[in-house]
């Protein structure tokens, strides 16, 4: 039995349904970046699973370029989350309303 390209794409899209519910429905900022690595990801499969079925290695490049990108987009996120917490004792988004405090 072999696994065709559109088994990936239904992966990728439930992955994605799955970060985009997170995003839209929670308020805490650590969700938030789970939510961000899962849509990530299944641009991920999408990328990879479209590079092997094609035969090039274009897709599995641009999956690495992804993942850097994801590394540092947690970098970033931890850093606001920990200034998040540290100024207002909650990592609820909601809770800032100004830039500045």
């Amino acid at each position: 039995m072999t696994v065709g390209v559109e088994h990936y794409v239904l992966l990728s899209m439930a992955l994605f349904a799955i970060g985009l519910f997170g995003i839209l429905t929670r308020r805490n900022a650590l969700m938030f970046l789970m939510s961000v690595e899962l849509m990530l990801n299944a641009a991920n499969i999408n990328l990879i699973a479209f590079a092997f079925y094609h035969g090039n290695l274009s897709g599995q490049v641009f999956a690495l370029f992804t993942m850097a990108l994801a590394a540092a987009e947690v970098a970033v996120g931890l850093g606001i989350i920990l200034l998040l917490y540290r100024n207002f004792r909650d990592v609820d988004v909601t809770v800032p309303t100004t830039m500045r405090w």
